[in-house]
């Protein structure tokens, strides 16, 4: 984007001439994909909070907000085809849940904003809460020969599980516009797998022995073919990517662990060189909070930095800020947010050459200072005060 101002007036009478000069401002974004997660599972977050959040990604240019709708601890998406996914995973069926038309709200108000909405339903794992409402979609978890009364992930051997995962999916394909869906398959503990009988025969029939990465494999591929024949695309967890599993080529792989089972750089490395796109996540999760100005570390992340070739460093479309909801509600989300998110936001935004923490940090300040005046929450970067939070409202 290339804005020229100038200007020029002459006036009559003492004052002869005034002259405004001439100013070239170049800016434009570095990576398309600049986005931002909110967890609404772990703790509900009011529709008033999504869409407050969504106004201070503006103010940052990030354009894509992930709604982690779903988790293992509940099911706040009310869906119409499933109506007892909600009545029964949900907080509370009556107040902690979003209905379609708050759906739809959330969706335009970030499209009047220049946001898309990237809605994620993670499987086959973080699904506990999926369990009360589609009777037998979760495994059974045994002890010896007899059943726990527990359950682990999403059953992958049944024909119902994939029955329900393309109905599922087809409401969900309808009700989000955006190409892409997020369908997680991250963090999938075998354990009850291991345990339940029918999957270990099920195991020994198709050749898998004991390698459960494969089953994990064979209900992704599954899921992905669903997903696939509504002409959607899909960005997917690494751990996909890591266990080998069969994608398209215009798969997304989001990048989220630091260190295992390598260190994030060469992740991206390893992606990139199989062809896939990638996002990066692994760096800035900002549920995670240390005392001081963590910010400046963020900042300095360069999502470039792995080995590979300029045909590799191109395959990677951006990267997303995250805030899991372990510990975050509507009490704590805005100054945990805001400003540290500003510092993705501009690595994302800006050029490679602009590093001065220093100077980030005065545009910080301010900017900062400027969330007060439009009342959101935003916590102090370092000693001092803005002018705002001694006004009497």
């Amino acid at each position: 984007m290339t804005i020229i101002v100038s200007s020029s007036l002459r006036l009559s009478g003492e004052l002869s001439e005034f002259f405004i000069n001439k100013t070239e401002i170049e800016d434009f974004p570095r990576f398309p994909h600049r986005g931002l997660l909110l967890d609404t599972s772990r703790h509900y977050l009011p529709l008033t909070s999504i869409l407050d959040t969504l106004d201070v990604m503006a103010y940052n240019k990030f354009n894509v907000f992930h709604w982690h709708l779903v988790d293992d601890s509940s099911f706040p998406y009310d869906s119409f085809t499933f109506p007892e996914l909600t009545r029964k995973g949900s907080y509370d069926p009556a107040t902690h849940i979003y209905t379609a038309q708050d759906v739809k709200e959330v969706i335009e108000y970030a499209r009047l904003r220049g946001i898309r909405v990237l809605a994620e339903f993670d499987t086959p794992g973080h699904t506990l809460s999926w369990g009360p409402g589609v009777p037998g979609l979760l495994t059974p978890c045994y002890s010896g020969s007899h059943p726990t009364g527990t359950f682990g992930p999403v059953n992958p051997i049944l024909n119902t599980t994939y029955e329900f995962m393309s109905a599922f999916f087809l409401e969900v394909s309808s009700v989000f516009p955006d190409f892409y869906l997020h369908l997680g398959g991250d963090e999938v503990d075998f354990t009850c797998w291991k345990s339940n009988p029918d999957i270990q025969a099920f195991m020994k029939k198709q050749g898998f022995g004991n390698d459960f990465k494969q089953l994990e494999s064979f209900y992704i591929q599954t899921l992905l073919s669903i997903v696939s024949a509504y002409d959607k695309g899909y960005v997917v967890w690494q751990e996909v990517f890591d266990n080998k599993v069969k994608v398209r080529p215009d798969t997304i792989i989001q990048v989220w662990r630091e260190e295992t089972p390598v260190h994030y750089t060469k992740e991206m490395e390893l992606i990139t060189r199989a062809g896939f796109r990638a996002l990066l996540s692994a760096p800035w999760y900002l549920n995670h909070i240390t005392y001081g100005p963590d910010w400046s570390e963020i900042y300095m992340v360069e999502p470039l930095d792995f080995k590979g070739s300029p045909q590799q460093k191109a395959l990677v479309i951006g990267g997303e800020a995250c805030m899991w909801g372990e510990y975050v509600d509507s009490t704590n989300l805005a100054p945990r947010l805001w400003p540290r998110a500003g510092a993705v936001a501009e690595r994302l935004w800006s050029s490679e050459l602009v590093t001065s923490v220093d100077f980030a940090f005065k545009r910080l300040t301010r900017f900062r200072c400027e969330l007060l005046r439009r009342g959101v929450q935003a916590q102090p970067l370092n000693v001092g005060y803005c002018e705002q939070e001694f006004e009497e409202t």
